[in-house]
């Protein structure tokens, strides 16, 4: 589950009408810096103002009319799943969502295709510093009248669900996908909304559906749905809650490690759940313990990197920019166990150690371009043209920036410059290759 925090690369445009308003709307997807999370930024009737895609904007009895919706100072926007469960299951943290309207527009078909069609268009970036992840350790559960979701320990995020419906042409469905951007892309993305029939007038007479049309939803008679598109799977109905069920997930305000399992609930179970959760975050471990992280610290450099004491010599990486640059510190304390004959008396830290330093930041550096880093190891094969200018001593801080000369397959060639207080002690170029570890 180690990775870095995402954005857009671009803006991302999308105009249409909101299912349950009927009101005409364009939401713009946009990039946001590191730690700003996913915000709305709702404008209605001369006011703008900015709500942020967490639980706590959602009111503590609201009702839940087939849809989630958020509030703050006086304004709202209803219905947010579909576009929170498209940057989820893609895994963007950072965006900002400049919406005109009450409603984000309906994709024209009732799914999330266009959507991510849309972001994939325009491009996802790494942004340096490290997604903090919400670890489920212990097992969580809420559940009302038959209704259920628990929450337990699982190496990855796992969504699993069951519905289960009088209707013949629904049934019981069940399903479980390991959430990956590739797996949402394709497997649960383009799964549409639906209602039953029967269930139409009713939810038209409480003011919904304005916007709902056999394009962008799936109407369930009794014996067959009423759409001139067939189902795209058999399991279509149950897929579409699984993407419901992650946009509302989302409103945890960062990424899941744990295995989320859900028995028929809809947006105000699924609330209640992410209520509960947050409520616990305490007593889950998160794997980073700054709520905005800024740099990587020792425990993600742990969570990368397989050294351990005595070897492990970097202490932060100040930033990634994937594939191109790394910078790291290195703090040198007069209890490094190599002072104590490298020399007594005259302490400087081995020449040799400031490189393996080196490469250890540069390591970081590789591993940005890989799927599972926990996985692999990198191998140092060479070094050229390696220089030493002047000695490192206790008490320096040592900052390392390491740039990608060449990347082929498994392999890549890196210059590498160390520096304390400004000024260059030690250079190197550095060839390695990426193993499984």
């Amino acid at each position: 589950m180690l990775r870095q925090q995402r954005t857009l690369r671009d803006d991302a445009n999308f105009t249409g009408v909101g299912i349950h308003t009927g009101h005409e709307s364009t939401i713009r997807f946009r990039p946001a810096s590191p730690n700003t999370g996913v915000v709305f930024r709702v404008t209605q009737d001369g006011r703008t103002v900015d709500i942020p895609a967490h639980v706590g904007q959602v009111p503590e009895n609201a009702p839940f009319h087939r849809n989630t919706t958020l509030v703050k100072d006086g304004l709202s926007v209803s219905t947010v799943e579909h576009v929170l469960a498209t940057l989820y299951g893609l895994s963007v943290d950072n965006c900002i969502l400049e919406l005109d309207g009450p409603e984000p527009p309906e994709p024209q078909d009732g799914s999330c295709k266009e959507f991510v069609d849309g972001i994939l268009g325009v491009g996802i970036v790494e942004q340096g510093v490290p997604a903090p992840t919400l670890e489920i350790k212990n097992p969580v559960q809420w559940s009302r009248e038959g209704i259920g979701i628990t929450g337990i320990p699982y190496d990855g995020f796992r969504v699993s669900f069951t519905i289960q419906y009088d209707n013949p042409v629904i049934g019981t469905q069940y399903a479980s996908f390991e959430i990956t951007p590739d797996v949402f892309a394709n497997e649960i993305a383009s799964a549409r909304t639906f209602a039953l029939e029967q269930e139409v007038n009713h939810l038209r007479a409480q003011g919904l559906i304005k916007g709902g049309t056999l394009s962008n939803a799936l109407v369930v008679g009794e014996e067959t749905i009423l759409n001139d598109e067939p189902l795209r799977y058999p399991d279509e109905f149950v897929r579409h809650k699984i993407l419901d069920l992650i946009g509302d997930l989302s409103l945890l305000g960062m990424p899941i490690k744990g295995h989320v399992i859900s028995l028929k609930s809809g947006h105000g179970p699924n609330v209640n759940f992410v209520r509960r959760v947050s409520a616990l975050e305490a007593g889950s471990r998160r794997i980073y313990r700054k709520p905005k992280p800024e740099f990587w610290d020792i425990r993600a450099i742990m969570d990368i990197l397989p050294h351990r004491y005595p070897f492990l010599l970097v202490d932060r990486i100040l930033d990634v920019e994937p594939g191109k640059r790394v910078r790291g510190l290195k703090n040198v304390s007069i209890n490094e166990p190599f002072f104590q004959g490298h020399f007594p008396g005259h302490p400087i830290m081995p020449g040799v150690l400031v490189v393996e330093a080196m490469a250890q930041c540069g390591g970081v550096l590789m591993m940005s371009l890989l799927e599972q880093p926990e996985t692999k190891l990198v191998y140092f094969s060479s070094i050229d043209r390696c220089r030493f200018r002047k000695p490192v001593l206790p008490g320096d801080q040592v900052e390392f920036e390491l740039e990608m000369l060449k990347f082929r397959r498994n392999t890549c060639k890196m210059r590498g410059v160390a520096r304390v207080g400004g000024e260059v002690v030690a250079e190197a170029e550095l060839l390695a290759a990426v193993v499984d570890r």
